[in-house]
């Protein structure tokens, strides 16, 4: 496998931030960036011309990551030619968040081979249950394939996000990536690095991913009471105090966050289910721990790869963290660096999801919030 990486900002243009001895033929090119940047035809029609013969798939985001660092209102693209690894790329559209699960069984129908090692999922960041989507890939998929991937972001605005696949850009698309073969290495780690604080909440009355009551009390109303001043701010102020959600039937423990809320009726909507039943706690963040998450994300994404250099690391990053951490933003990304080493094409966004399987659960992928979710690649 073979790489090369470049920048677009408005005021440098195009420019290569690590590029191939060779003129590169990509087969396939990953563009992430600002919404507006994204959909710009121009900006397409360049790379176009530099890989005629690649797919360029991509989203928009709360972010940007590359090798130089963390970007804003840019565009980053990472190409890559493939010596021995046989790819392939679907997209299906989303109407109605109620269609999550259908349309996780319809891309994992549409990739399946025998020969499939793992899926790459870019999708709509509003649109869409984030927990039925991945339910509707293991149902698929099983054991048999490991998904990872993450949930577009709109810098913190949750407004509208946009996916790209060729010369389509529109919202309310999920894209699948499938790897096939025997010569390709992937290897997966997501970590969060929120600690929880207060008393466990029953959740009382939800349907999907919109929650209306804990513990027989309106949800939001509880919730505006612990974040005291930071509720002037909501949604966005959301990022910055997630929940927790604990499963009764199993150690596993997810972090929600919440995507909007309804005044009228006192709900909260996150980005993934909030089963009935089930308990959430407050969840709160140092700057130490998430950094650390993030090293630690890396440390089990180079374990489970099982080889030593990957050709290149896709990170996919939660908004929330990016608000936390401020100026200190690059700090997690570079605790990520340290560990994969200095050959590694780096690239990535900040998202409003992450899609990764659970460390405890081998293969069977999970939604994630306010994770740093790292996925490697390696062709041997």
């Amino acid at each position: 496998m073979q790489t090369e990486q470049l920048i677009y900002t408005e005021n440098g243009g195009w420019m290569f931030v690590k590029q191939a001895e060779k003129k590169l033929n990509a087969s396939l090119v990953f563009i992430f960036g600002h919404k507006d940047l994204l959909q710009d035809k121009e900006h397409y029609n360049h790379l176009k011309q530099l890989y005629p013969d690649a797919e360029i798939v991509g989203c928009s985001t709360a972010g940007e990551i590359s090798n130089a660092g963390i970007q804003g209102n840019s565009l980053v693209c990472s190409a890559v030619s493939f010596e021995h690894t046989r790819f392939k790329v679907v997209n299906a559209r989303i109407n109605q968040a109620d269609e999550s699960f259908n349309l996780g069984r319809q891309i994992a129908d549409h990739l399946f081979s025998d020969d499939l090692t793992h899926v790459m999922i870019l999708s709509e960041g509003i649109n869409i249950n984030g927990s039925d989507l991945t339910r509707g890939l293991n149902d698929r998929f099983g054991l048999k394939v490991s998904v990872t991937g993450g949930l577009a972001g709109d810098q913190s605005d949750f407004s509208e996000t946009f996916l790209i696949h060729n010369g389509q850009v529109d919202k309310n698309l999920v894209i699948g990536i499938g790897f096939y073969g025997s010569q390709i290495r992937v290897g997966y780690g997501s970590m969060g690095g929120w600690d929880s604080f207060g008393v466990d909440r029953l959740v009382t009355k939800a349907k999907a991913n919109v929650l209306y009551e804990l513990d027989g009390q309106p949800a939001l109303e509880l919730y505006k009471k612990y974040l005291g001043h930071h509720a002037g701010g909501l949604p966005a102020s959301a990022m910055l105090f997630p929940l927790s959600l604990r499963f009764s039937n199993s150690d596993k423990v997810l972090v929600r966050t919440i995507l909007s809320v309804d005044e009228e009726d006192g709900s909260m909507t996150f980005a993934g289910d909030i089963p009935e039943g089930e308990y959430v706690r407050l969840m709160k963040a140092s700057f130490e721990k998430l950094v650390q998450g993030a090293g630690d994300a890396a440390q089990y994404a180079v374990s489970s790869l099982g080889v030593e250099n990957p050709d290149l690391a896709i990170l996919i990053s939660c908004v929330g963290r990016r608000l936390v951490l401020k100026q200190r933003t690059d700090e997690e990304v570079d605790a990520v660096k340290e560990e994969l080493g200095p050959g590694t094409t780096v690239t990535g966004f900040y998202s409003y999801g992450e899609i990764c399987p659970h460390y405890a659960d081998g293969k069977q992928c999970e939604l994630h919030n306010q994770t740093m979710t790292i996925t490697l690649f390696k062709e041997l």
